[in-house]
C-alpha cells in the first residue's frame, strides 16, 4: 500500500532497522490502550489487522498479557519491522505477522475473539473498508468486538480544520482514500452484523468506534 500523508509517516532508525517508528503511533498508544483494556475479551486471539510499524502490537501484548496478539500487514516492509519489534520485545503473547490484505477473502486465519484496526480505512480504498466488516463478520462470534479508531466525519462534516487538511493531503496522494463518514461506516457494521455500541472521543481529534458483533 502507498505511504500514507505526513499525519502518519514512519521514521527510520539506523539504530534500530527494520524497526520503524510511527510518531503517531507513540503519541497516541496509551489513549488507545486505555479504551482496548474495557473493552475487548480477557482471554483468546485478538487480530490487528494493517499493524504498519508494529508499535502498537508490541505495546497492547506487554500490556494484555492474558491475550495473544495477531498482527498482520500486507505490506513485506511492515513484517519485516513488526517482526522486528517482536523480537526486540520478546513477548510470548506476540505471533509473527500474518500477510492479510483485508479485500482478499481468504485472510489465513479462522476465528478470533476481537479484532482491531487502527487508522487504516481512511488511507485506503473504500472497498477495504467493506471488506474488513465482511472479513470480520466471518470471523467473529456473536458478542465479538470490532475496533476502529482514526478521524471521522460527523453527519457529513469534518469535526477540526486539521482534519479537513488532513482528508485533502489523502484525497492529493490517492482519490480513493479520505477520512470517512462515521455514519456510512456505522451502515457498514449493520449489514455485516455488527452494532456500533460505543464512540470515544480520542486527542488530536480521533474516535474509536466499537463494534459488537450481534447473535
Amino acid at each position: 500500500m502507498t505511504q500514507a500523508p505526513s499525519r502518519s509517516d514512519d521514521t527510520q532508525h539506523p539504530d534500530t532497522a527494520p524497526r520503524r517508528r510511527a510518531p503517531a503511533a507513540e503519541r497516541n498508544r496509551d489513549a488507545i490502550l486505555s479504551v482496548l483494556t474495557r473493552v475487548l475479551p480477557q482471554s483468546g486471539v485478538v487480530l490487528e489487522i494493517a499493524s504498519g510499524t508494529g508499535q502498537h502490537a508490541v505495546h497492547c501484548a506487554a500490556s494484555l498479557p492474558q491475550i495473544v496478539w495477531q498482527p498482520s500487514d500486507p505490506d513485506a516492509a511492515s513484517r519485516d519491522s513488526i517482526a522486528a519489534w517482536r523480537a526486540h520485545a520478546g513477548l510470548a503473547n506476540l505471533n509473527a505477522p500474518l500477510e492479510i490484505d483485508v479485500r482478499n477473502d481468504e485472510w489465513g486465519i479462522g476465528k478470533v475473539a476481537a479484532i482491531v484496526c487502527i487508522n487504516m480505512i481512511h488511507i485506503a480504498p473504500w472497498e477495504a473498508a467493506e471488506s474488513l466488516f465482511r472479513g470480520a463478520g466471518a470471523r467473529l462470534g456473536a458478542g465479538g468486538v470490532l475496533y476502529l479508531y482514526g478521524p471521522y466525519r460527523r453527519n457529513g462534516s469534518h469535526t477540526a480544520p486539521s482534519n479537513e487538511a488532513f482528508d485533502a493531503q489523502l484525497r492529493a496522494n490517492d482519490p480513493r482514500w479520505g477520512v470517512r463518514d462515521m455514519e456510512a461506516v456505522e451502515a457498514l457494521g449493520e449489514k455485516a452484523g455488527f452494532t456500533l455500541e460505543e464512540i470515544v472521543a480520542m486527542p488530536a481529534n480521533n474516535f474509536s468506534l466499537v463494534f459488537g458483533k450481534k447473535a
